[in-house]
C-alpha cells in the first residue's frame, strides 16, 4: 500500500513512521527540503533508540528507514492508495493542496486530513470529487499515542469512511468515530479541563500549584491543568479556545480566560520559553501546593462534573457513541478513566445537583446541564450496566 503524507513537521513526520513501521510504502512532501532532512535525521535518532533499547532490530530500523521516500513534488504521489495531509491550519492553503492532488492521483485515492480545529466539509468543498475527503486526525507525537479520530465530512462516502478506519486499524491504533464539529471528541470534551481550573483561580479559590495537585493526586490524572498547558504551550491552546469559543456561536461554556490571554500576550507560553504558570528557569523555586485534601476533593468535583456534562452532552448531540467518548479520552489524553463511566460511579444524580448548584449560583449558561444527563437522572438510568 502506498501512503502519502504531506508536512514533513512533527507530525507529518510521525505519521509518516506509524505507517512505515506498519509495512506501507510512505512518500514524504515538503516543499522546504531543510523539514525533509531534518524529519529524516530525526527518525534515523529515533530508530536508533529503539535499537539499543531492544525493541526494534537493526534489519528492521533499516526497513522502515528505506520505506519513506522524501520528496519536494506533489507528481510523487501518483499511484497513492491514501494521502494524509498534516499541513499549517490554514482553510485557503489546505484547499488548494488537495485541488492540485486530485489531478494527479487516482479516482480511488482517499484525501485525508489531520486538521484538528477546521470543518472537513470546508476542506472537501474544493475537491471535484468531495465524497474521497474524510478527517484522519493523529495525536502528538503520532508513534505513541494509540488514539486517532475518524472524522466523516458530510460529503464522505460510507466506503471511504470503512476504508480510512480498515487502514488505520490495521496500524495498530485506537480508532473512533466522530462528527465533523468543533474539536471533534477530544479537543472539545476536554476544554472545561482548563477552563473551569482557570476560573478556579480567578475566583481566588486556588493557586496553580493546588489545582494541579488535587487533579493529579486525587483524580489520578497523568497532568495538572496548568502543568499542561505550559506542556502545550499558552499560545497554541488559547488560540484553539479561542476557534472553539468562535466555532460554537460563542457559546459561554467554551469562553476563553482573560489569564491565559494575559500570559500569552506576555510570552509566558509555557516550558518552551521558560515562563508560563511556573518558572522553568534553572534554579526557580518549585510552587508549593495547599495539601488540604477537602479543598482539592472540592475542586477536582467541579471540573469533572463539567468534564462530564461536556461527554454527556458529546452522546446527545450525536458527535460520538458512549463507548467512544471514553475511549477518546482515556486514549488521546490519558484521563484514568472515562467520564461517561466516572459519571455512573459519582451517580448521575449527584453530577446533575452539582450543575444546578453552579448554574444557580452564578447564574451562568456556562453550567447548564446536559438534556440528557437531565433525562437520565428522571429515567434511573445509567451510561453502563
Amino acid at each position: 500500500m502506498k501512503i502519502g503524507v504531506i508536512g514533513a513537521g512533527a507530525m507529518g513526520s510521525g505519521i509518516a513512521q506509524v505507517a512505515a513501521q506498519n509495512g506501507c510504502d510512505v512518500v514524504l512532501f515538503d516543499t522546504r527540503n531543510e523539514a525533509l532532512e531534518l524529519s529524516k535525521s530525526k527518525l534515523a535518532k529515533v530508530a536508533a533508540r529503539l535499537v539499543e533499547k531492544g525493541k526494534w532490530s537493526e534489519a528492521q530500523s533499516q526497513t522502515v528507514q528505506k520505506r519513506i521516500q522524501y520528496v519536494d513534488t506533489l507528481d510523487a504521489y501518483s499511484g497513492s492508495d491514501l494521502i494524509i495531509e498534516a499541513i499549517v491550519e490554514d482553510l485557503s492553503i489546505k484547499q488548494s493542496v488537495f485541488k492540485q492532488l486530485e489531478a494527479i492521483v487516482g479516482e480511488d485515492c482517499i484525501l485525508a486530513t489531520n486538521t484538528s480545529s477546521l470543518s472537513v466539509a470546508s476542506i472537501g468543498s474544493a475537491l471535484n470529487r468531495p465524497h474521497r475527503i474524510v478527517g484522519i486526525h493523529f495525536f502528538n507525537p503520532a508513534p505513541l499515542m494509540p488514539l486517532v479520530e475518524i472524522i466523516p465530512a458530510v460529503q464522505t462516502a460510507d466506503s471511504v469512511l470503512e476504508k480510512s478506519r480498515e487502514i488505520i486499524d490495521s496500524w495498530k491504533k485506537v480508532t473512533v468515530i466522530a462528527k465533523d464539529t468543533p474539536g471533534f471528541i477530544v479537543n472539545r470534551v476536554a476544554r472545561p479541563f482548563y477552563g473551569e481550573a482557570l476560573r478556579i483561580y480567578e475566583e481566588g479559590v486556588a493557586d496553580f500549584a493546588t489545582i494541579d495537585w488535587a487533579m493529579k493526586e486525587i483524580g489520578k490524572f497523568r497532568m495538572g491543568p496548568f502543568e499542561l498547558m505550559d506542556f502545550i504551550g499558552n499560545d497554541v491552546n488559547y488560540k484553539v479556545t479561542e476557534s472553539v469559543f468562535e466555532a460554537f456561536y460563542y457559546d459561554p461554556r467554551y469562553r476563553p480566560s482573560f489569564t491565559q490571554k494575559r500570559h500569552s500576550e506576555a510570552g509566558w507560553y509555557g516550558r518552551k520559553s521558560g515562563r508560563g504558570y511556573y518558572d522553568y528557569a534553572e534554579g526557580a523555586v518549585p510552587a508549593e501546593p495547599n495539601k488540604d485534601r477537602e479543598l482539592g476533593k472540592e475542586i477536582l468535583h467541579r471540573i469533572l462534573v463539567m468534564l462530564i456534562n461536556e461527554a454527556v452532552d458529546a452522546v446527545f448531540l450525536n458527535i460520538a457513541t458512549r463507548e467512544d467518548v471514553d475511549l477518546a479520552m482515556t486514549n488521546g489524553v490519558n484521563y484514568p478513566k472515562g467520564l461517561l463511566q466516572w459519571a455512573d460511579e459519582l451517580g448521575l444524580e449527584d453530577v446533575l445537583k452539582a450543575l444546578e448548584r453552579l448554574q444557580a449560583e452564578y447564574g451562568e449558561d456556562r453550567y447548564r446541564p446536559s438534556a440528557l444527563l437531565r433525562r437520565m437522572v428522571r429515567d434511573g438510568k445509567r451510561f453502563y450496566d
